[in-house]
């Protein structure tokens, strides 16, 4: 479901900018923000789990960002973020590319330094944020859309930007698996529009037949996470391909099958953790709703991914001492 903050909740407001930063920094990516008026910085934020992509509106004062390798090298999402900015300009850069955005989709990739520079009004802006892996487009690709101002007024970039904007607006209405599916269909729209922006340039049947069999495993991944037995060799069955074209399909990917299935249930359960209504749950019931047969093998994957145990995640998104926590770890 949607999760809003306000700097509103801030208390002094001078302190409104630092949380905003703050919030960006540590719940999307690391960068260096500033604005003229941080003195009186209004800002708020809404973000929506829809599985296999996120979907964020941010609205705020006047602000400019700047993020250099040292951020990506700090924190990288590796996601490729396709924004609809709804009010204001912006002049942003990537990869050798600039132009100023208003009322357009703009497309940029958390993996490589990026700049934004804004007009002295207020921004608002509806983002999907997609895993670089589930999206069927290469990556070398895609490098000559970053930073440009892609049109939203028409055709299939107009269709996204309504679709973006209404599942904002409805999405308190859905249930968290209607979301999912909604997630589904928010990445097809995605590809859909920026392949319409390539000009599929040299794309082949087989090619063709191949991303879109990725994303339906993509898919089929998200949404049977909780299942145990959600194996490679079950992906293969159901999709009506051997393991070894299976394995082909994620060749280039970032990661394995397996690796994907692990790395994804990870991202699930570290998510409920962090709820505060989920907090009376134990952290073995949380490891297997999410597919988890062993509470020793969930925690020793999550402390290899995080560099902490799922116990001390929990106390410090809590803003609990740890201690107090560590007499029920599992």
């Amino acid at each position: 479901m949607a999760t809003l903050v306000a700097s509103d909740v801030v208390g002094a407001r001078e302190d409104r900018f630092d949380w905003f930063c703050e919030t960006i920094s540590n719940h999307v990516m690391p960068v260096l923000l500033s604005s003229r008026h941080a003195a009186d910085f209004r800002a708020a934020i809404t973000e929506l789990d829809l599985g296999v992509v996120r979907l964020s509106a941010v609205t705020c004062s006047p602000v400019g960002s700047r993020r250099t390798m040292t951020h990506v090298r700090r924190g990288d999402p590796e996601h490729l973020q396709l924004a609809l900015l709804t009010r204001g300009a912006v002049r942003i850069s990537q990869r050798g590319n600039e132009s100023v955005v208003s009322g357009g989709l703009v497309l940029t990739d958390t993996s490589r330094p990026s700049e934004a520079v804004c007009a002295d009004e207020p921004l608002a802006s509806v983002v999907v944020q997609i895993p670089r892996q589930a999206l069927a487009l290469g990556s070398d690709r895609l490098d000559g859309l970053l930073a440009r101002n892609l049109p939203a007024g028409a055709g299939s970039g107009a269709v996204l930007a309504d679709f973006m904007s209404s599942l904002l607006a409805q999405a308190p209405h859905c249930r968290p698996e209607e979301l999912r599916g909604l997630g589904a269909v928010t990445l097809d729209l995605a590809t859909a529009f920026l392949a319409r922006q390539l000009g599929e340039p040299g794309a082949t049947p087989a090619e063709a037949r191949a991303r879109e069999t990725l994303q339906q495993i993509h898919r089929f991944v998200e949404n049977n996470l909780g299942d145990p037995d959600l194996t490679p060799q079950a992906i293969a069955d159901r999709h009506n391909i051997s393991l070894r074209r299976l394995h082909a399909l994620f060749g280039d990917q970032p990661l394995t099958v397996a690796a994907y299935i692990r790395r994804s249930r990870l991202e699930r359960a570290r998510t409920d953790l962090a709820r505060r209504e989920l907090s009376g749950h134990p952290v073995q019931a949380i490891a297997a709703r999410w597919g988890f047969a062993s509470a020793t093998g969930f925690s020793r994957a999550f402390r290899e991914a995080y560099g902490i145990t799922p116990t001390e995640h929990r106390a410090s998104s809590f803003g609990a001492p740890q201690h107090a926590e560590h007499r029920n770890r599992s």
